[in-house]
Formats: C-alpha cells, structure tokens, sequence
C-alpha cells in the first residue's frame, strides 16, 4: 500500500468511525437505556450465578492442554462472568475463545492488557509503540487511529474489552511499575493522548478500561509485590493524579481500573488497598466524579492486595467497595462462596449485586454477545497483521522521534563521505546500522555489547580515526525500556568522549536513561527514540538520513539538560 493509498484509507477510516459514534449508542447510553436482552438474561441468573458474573479468570495459550482444560472446568462449573488472556498466540486464542464460549451458559466477556495493542500478550501480533513514545507525538490523529486499528486487532479474535490505556501522570522518574507505559509526566499531555487511543477503541467497537485509579504514577513501589503509599493531600491529588481520569470519564470511558494503593488522606485506615476502599470507588470515583460505568479491579492476587487481607477477604471487599469485575481472583470458587456468605450476614446487599450484574450484561449487550457468533479460525494471523496497520505502526514511530541537539548538523551529514556507524549495547550489527549503511555507502559499521571493556572499544576507537562522519546508537535491549540500561563503565566514558567529537547519537531506550548518560548533552546530535524495536530503528535512520523532520516533544524531565518539552 503506498502513502497515497494510506491516506485515503485513513480519511475514509475517520469518516466511518465519526459516522458510527454520532450512530451507534454509546456503552454508557447503552447502560442508562432498557434492555429487553440484558434483562431477560438477569431474570434466568440465580443469587450464586449473578455472584459469579463478577469474577474474571487467568487464560494462557501457552500454558499447555491441562492448563487450557481447567480454565474450561472453571468456565462450566462456576459460570464465571468473563476472562482475561494473557501469553499466548492470536491463532489459539480464537480457536481457544470458540470452545470456551460454548462451554458458558451465558457469553463470557473476554479482555486482555494491550496498552500497546495485542502485542503486548500475544506473539505473532502487532505491537504498537509504548504509551512514553506516544506522549512524544504531537499529532493525536495519529493515536486515534491507532485505537481503531487495535479495536480491529481484539474483535479479529473475539476479545471485547481492552484493559487500557494507562492514564497514570508518570512524575516519579524512579517508578517501577508505571514508567514507559505512561504517556508522561505531565497531567494534560497524558489526558489528551490517552483520550485519543481510547475514542479510537471505543469508537471502533471496543470497550475500555482506563487505569491505574486514582493514579499510579508518582511512586517506586510495584503493587505486584508490596503496596504503595501515597501521602498527598486531597488537594494534590484532585490536581494532578485524578485529571486525566476526570477528563476521560467526562469523555464517556465504559470502564475503570482500581490500582492497589494505600492513600491515608482518601482513607485512613491503616494498610487499605484503594481496590477495597470504599470511600475511594464509592466515595471519590462513583460519587465526587460521578463515574457510571465498569468499575474493574486490578488483579486481585497482586501481593499490593491480599498482603494484608488474606483467605478471600480482599474479594469480599473489593464488591464492598463498590468493583463491578475482580480479575483474577486466588480462588474464585471460594470467592464466590464468601461473598454469598457477606450477602446473608448483611455486609453486601443484594442489589448492590444486581446493579453490578445489570452493568457487565450491558456490556455484553453493547459488545454483540446478544447474538450467538463464531470467531473465523481460518487466516487469523493475516487478520491482525494487516498492510495499513504495519504502515501506521511505521508513522507513529517516526512522529514520535525527538531531536534533542544538533538540527544543522544532521542537515549536513553528507551521504558520501566516509562514516562510522557503531551500535552499542549489542554484539549485532543493528537494522539502524544496515538502514543507515544503505545510505551511506562508504559507511563502515562496529558493534560494543553492553559489557564492552577498555580493550575492546580501543580497537573500535582505532578505526574510527580514517572516518569523516560517525553515528552511534545506544540500545537497551531488554525486553522492556525501564530505567538502568546496562552499559559498562567504560563506556559511558567512551560516550562522554565521543560527545565531544562530531558523533551524532540516537538513544533506543527510555529517556530516563540519559540521567546516568553524562556528555550527551554537549553532543552534536541526539535523537530520543525511545524503545529497540525495528520501527524505532528505521525512523532514527530517516532523520538521520534527512528524510524525516523529527517533531517529537519529551514527554518527561529526564535531566537537568533534558525536561518536558523539548526538542527541535
């Protein structure tokens, strides 16, 4: 599909998609309505089944048939509402999704984390930028279309809600949860990029639920493990963390996720995860925010919850609190019963119950599970691997590049004059490197792993002497761009020194990594972009190469030389 194509897709993608959000109800419109469906399918649920709608389950791919089979058991016997994937392939999904939507009496809503796409669980799939790169882009058409394409991506393969995007205000450089999921650390620049992915989902079909409520963003505990602590005032709070929650609730989200965090000014009891608190789900986001839609708890076997509230009480009081879905519960079937048991002792009423059912069966409604429908197991791959999602994949990588130092030295990079091209942080010579080397043709190319010693870069800083021109990219190649790339200590030297030659660097990994970078700001030329995929590597080569004006803006402070907002 060249360019031309693209964009005349594109302009007729936005057409449908205005066409279908002035047309088609809204989940929220959807909730607030009658519904002959939803009403006929709650009439036929007994006490106990209405209690299991609220509990979501753990579901693998890659987990083997025995694991597979238990989640049917489960499906069966206790007639569990919904599910939620995690590793797997999109191919097996859909077979998988098939059989287990046969085993329930009533449709299962299937959901998964994608904050960037089905990428994020799923092999064989598309994986979209992360949110911090997203931040960087100043065009929010581009982020629009991207929540279409990932709605296409989930309804391919039979999935109905999208656990994102994260709308966490990222102003603790130090998070280690949050981080480059976030799309900054600035409270409007998040609200706006994420209200653009989410309009994109929910427009294109896909129900959302925006999270980490009330905001996870300014702490260095991981939930996962122990639970954070947030000291602010209410004042503080209202300010910063909730905005971009209140901007996206006003916006129409069909859903939000509870974080496990403990917020003494909210609630004071000691040790209270916000996923139990009433007087945060109920109180502050149900009734101060006025919030009418799913209310969704982070997974409830994170140890930042049942640390402090062991053997099923955190479930019991996570439905007191006011969650309409506990996603993966320790044990749903106890769960269940315990909560059946808080009904009869007067800790939960019954209608509390039935309002959170009426919600999640709205959502089926608004999803198409009223109408009994297959997944096409046949050309699944090709189905969520489409031409024009791979070409926009492509341009929101190039839109998000940001150009820290040296715009008129990249302008005069000759592409015939002999250059260096050096990748460390890898034992590989690069795609950047091959994309690069294409174009400078008397180009010559070194690789330094992240261990390299003083002997070792000596040799390359040998060779780098016949050179006219050097480029060098820094790449972090965990699978996840958190803070602390590994790279020795000499070379972080080597980079200080070559700082003050004329190299021009690119940065693939998070900007909180230029922190314990020093020279980089003396360089004569940075490009920030921001994560090791290839995509990222072929947009950096294209503003070297001048083929693409870097428009991207630093979504973080990362140093005192590099803050929010920058960049040429």
């Amino acid at each position: 599909m060249n360019v031309k194509h693209f964009f005349i897709v594109s302009l007729a993608l936005l057409s449908i998609a205005f066409s279908a959000r002035a047309q088609k109800k809204t989940y929220l419109e959807t909730l607030a309505g009658p519904n002959e469906w939803v009403d006929s399918v709650f009439k036929g649920l007994s006490k106990r089944q209405k209690i299991a709608q609220m509990f979501f389950v753990r579901a693998h791919t890659n987990f083997g048939k025995a694991y597979e089979d238990s989640v049917g058991v489960v499906i069966r016997k206790e007639r569990i509402g919904g599910l939620v994937f995690f590793q797997g392939g999109p191919g097996r999904q859909a077979i998988l999704t098939n059989k287990y939507q046969s085993l329930a009496r009533v449709p299962l809503l299937i959901t998964s984390d994608g904050e960037w796409g089905l990428g994020m669980r799923l092999d064989s799939t598309i994986s979209y930028p992360y949110q911090m790169a997203l931040g960087a882009i100043q065009n929010k058409d581009l982020i629009y279309k991207m929540g279409l394409e990932v709605a296409k991506d989930y309804k391919r393969i039979g999935m109905h809600m999208n656990l994102a995007p994260d709308v966490d205000v990222n102003n603790n450089p130090k998070n280690p949860v949050i981080n480059f999921r976030s799309f900054g650390e600035n409270k409007y620049n998040v609200a706006t990029k994420a209200a653009a992915y989410m309009d994109g989902m929910q427009d294109g079909g896909l129900l959302v639920s925006i999270k980490h409520f009330p905001g996870h963003g300014d702490t260095d505990v991981d939930s996962h493990y122990d639970l954070p602590q947030l000291k602010f005032t209410k004042a503080r709070l209202d300010s910063l963390e909730l905005y971009p929650f209140k901007e996206l609730i006003k916006d129409g989200a069909a859903g939000v996720m509870i974080a496990h965090m403990n917020i003494p000014t909210l609630d004071s009891t000691a040790n209270m995860p916000s996923t139990l608190s009433k007087p945060i789900v109920t109180g502050v986001l149900k009734g101060e925010l006025g919030f009418k839609g799913i209310v969704i708890s982070d997974a409830m076997e994170m140890k930042g919850v049942v640390k402090n509230f062991k053997d099923g009480e955190a479930d019991v009081m996570g439905i007191i609190a006011g969650n309409d879905i506990l996603e993966l519960s320790e044990n749903s079937a106890r769960a269940i019963k315990l909560v059946r048991k808080a009904i009869r002792k007067d800790r939960i009423s019954m209608a509390q119950i039935d309002q959170s059912v009426k919600k999640i069966l709205a959502a089926k409604y608004w999803a198409g599970l009223n109408v009994k429908k297959a997944i096409d197991e046949n050309n699944v791959f090709e189905g969520v691997n489409r031409p024009e999602s791979q070409l926009l994949l492509q341009q929101l990588a190039e839109a998000s590049m940001t150009l820290l130092r040296g715009k008129e030295n990249i302008q005069q990079l000759n592409a015939e004059k002999r250059t260096v091209i050096i990748s460390i942080g890898t034992p590989e010579v690069t795609l950047f490197q091959h994309e690069l080397g294409a174009y400078y043709k008397k180009a010559v190319f070194y690789t330094l792993d992240k261990n390299a010693n003083a002997d070792e870069i000596a040799k390359v800083l040998r060779g780098v002497k016949a050179f006219d021109q050097i480029i060098i990219g820094i790449h972090d190649t965990r699978a996840r761009p958190g803070n602390g790339m590994i790279l020795s200590a000499d070379l972080k030297m080597f980079i200080k020194d070559m700082s003050l030659s004329n190299a021009v660097f690119a940065l693939f990994a998070n900007p909180y990594n230029l922190t314990a970078l020093s020279g980089l700001e003396n360089s004569k030329g940075l490009v920030i972009a921001y994560q090791k995929d290839n995509f990222m590597q072929k947009a950096a080569a294209s503003v070297i190469k001048n083929q693409v004006v870097a428009t991207g803006k630093l979504p973080v402070t990362a140093s005192s030389f590099f803050k929010f907002g920058d960049g040429l």
